[in-house]
């Protein structure tokens, strides 16, 4: 059997050392064989992004060049309608058989994925490995009672999980905190120069350089 395949969802507006990071902290740490990146292209959960979806891949496949193992994926950005996660695992489920999938996701998303499209079926098309959110820790309690016998029956300690079984096992991971917002860089990016040089560093140099040659983020219309 191949090894897993981890795969991390988002808007990626922009993408962010906040997203890349934990990415490439969590194939070492788990030994994945690589970390598939995909942006949204319309998030059923969330305000539509402000960059197009052309723009927020292009800035994913820079940030992705700086760390060996993350791969941009464009398939949601291809795919028309709204960018569901249980069709999204399907196809890569399907392109890939024998192999792991390893979602990752913070617990502050986990916490709510009971209201995603056929979320019991995404247990059988992957693992979770859950980051735990320093303001937002998974607390088993508060769950929505559906959600915490799945993770009753499915959270692990034993990382070999992963590659023993192809899909269903739950397992909480601390990685570096990375306490950046895209709220907050696209508030800078729209503000004086001041405010920009603030945010170095805080994304790769080849994505901020394709924001400054494009024009992005320029004014920020509300808070999304």
């Amino acid at each position: 059997m191949s090894g897993a395949i981890g795969i991390l969802g988002g808007t990626f507006d922009p993408i962010h050392y906040g997203h890349l990071r934990p990415a490439a902290e969590v194939r070492d740490a788990l030994r994945l064989d690589e970390v598939h990146l995909i942006p949204a292209s319309v998030p059923p959960h969330r305000p539509a992004p402000v960059a197009s979806a052309d723009a927020r891949l292009a800035m994913t496949v820079l940030g992705c060049a700086e760390f060996p193992g993350l791969v941009a994926d464009d398939r949601e950005i291809l795919r028309p309608g709204p960018s569901y996660t249980v069709q999204t695992l399907q196809e890569i489920h399907d392109e890939n058989p024998g192999r792991p999938l390893a979602m990752i996701v913070g617990s502050d998303a986990f916490s709510g994925i009971a209201s995603w499209r056929r979320w019991e079926q995404l247990f059988t098309l992957a693992h979770f490995i859950v980051i735990d959110r320093a303001e937002r820790p998974l607390v088993l309690g508060a769950l929505d009672p559906a959600l915490k016998i799945q993770c009753e029956r499915r959270l692990t300690t034993d990382p070999m999980r992963l590659s023993r079984q192809l899909a269903g096992a739950i397992l909480r991971l601390a990685v570096t905190p990375q306490p950046i917002s895209a709220t907050a860089l696209r508030a800078a990016l729209a503000g004086g120069v001041e405010a920009r040089e603030r945010i170095r560093g805080l994304l790769p140099a080849a994505v901020l350089a394709y924001i400054d040659r494009n024009q992005l983020y320029r004014s920020v219309p509300d808070a999304r």
